[in-house]
């Protein structure tokens, strides 16, 4: 500027006709002012003279042709910038070089944009969608199969196993008969309606029992004592002809004695030891 302050404040050198610069109300010849009180530029290194455009950031100075991108060198005056370890980046270098790429497409995710993580990856909103119904899951609930997300209705949809017995969806755990699914809380006797799993059952007619449901009404009857002969491991039994007895009742109708392992005789229903069979 010129004016008709008449020294320089510090060479006192006049400023009749001169430009000069005024700092605390004192003047100074532009020699003076730049080497007394230009910023040096944060790249080049030189004063940034008076006369030049003084552009600063974070206590720090640049030439305005100065002020680049550290990595393709573009202008960054007016335009959006990110700093990373003091360098100054435009956002696309900022972006390539340090912000998150999406797991799905792989293209950068920019600042600013929204951001979903799952499982310690990122991804666009717009990218992060159900691979079934392609609606976006934004903070739904998912389920992950062969590393692609589905919201849940489409997980059961395709990949859930139904329960034979009520249908609905099995979620966790379940039971297998017959190679069809069940809830554990649906595998039950066919009688009484006991829960079956983890427990010894014997299936007829596809249908599954407890033990004493079906030792009662399906498990063949002793012809000695008419009680049901065990159905399932327990004791030993014998059957002849269509017949079955307890281990224990395996005796001569007459005598009594055990035919275990023993030649014996029948006349009609009976069974008879060999002595006894042939006394009579």
């Amino acid at each position: 500027m010129t004016s008709s302050h008449t020294d320089c404040h510090f060479c006192l050198q006049s400023l009749r006709g001169r430009k000069y610069a005024l700092r605390d109300e004192n003047a100074y010849c532009v020699p003076c002012y730049d080497s007394l009180y230009a910023n040096p530029c944060e790249e080049c290194k030189q004063p940034i003279e008076c006369s030049s455009k003084d552009l600063a950031y974070k206590g720090r100075h640049w030439h305005e042709w100065c002020f680049r991108c550290a990595k393709c060198s573009r202008s960054l005056v007016e335009k959006p910038f990110a700093a990373k370890d003091e360098v100054l980046l435009c956002t696309e270098c900022y972006s390539d070089e340090y912000s998150s790429k999406c797991f799905h497409c792989q293209k950068t995710i920019m600042p600013g944009s929204r951001k979903m993580e799952f499982k310690g990856s990122s991804w666009h909103e717009s990218c992060f969608v159900c691979q079934y119904c392609q609606q976006p899951l934004g903070t739904k609930p998912l389920i992950t199969k062969d590393n692609e997300n589905y919201c849940v209705p489409c997980f059961e949809k395709q990949f859930a196993h139904h329960c034979y017995a009520c249908k609905k969806v099995i979620t966790s755990g379940g039971v297998a008969y017959h190679d069809q699914p069940w809830h554990k809380e649906c595998f039950v006797c066919a009688v009484c309606n006991t829960q079956l799993s983890g427990q010894r059952f014997i299936s007829k007619d596809e249908h599954p029992y407890c033990v004493d449901c079906f030792s009662k009404f399906h498990a063949k009857k002793c012809a000695a004592c008419k009680k049901p002969v065990a159905a399932l491991g327990g004791a030993k039994y014998i059957s002849f002809e269509e017949r079955q007895w307890h281990g224990e009742c395996f005796s001569c109708v007459k005598c009594s004695v055990s035919l275990l392992g023993q030649e014996f005789l029948t006349r009609q229903d009976d069974i008879l030891c060999h002595k006894c069979g042939s006394a009579s």
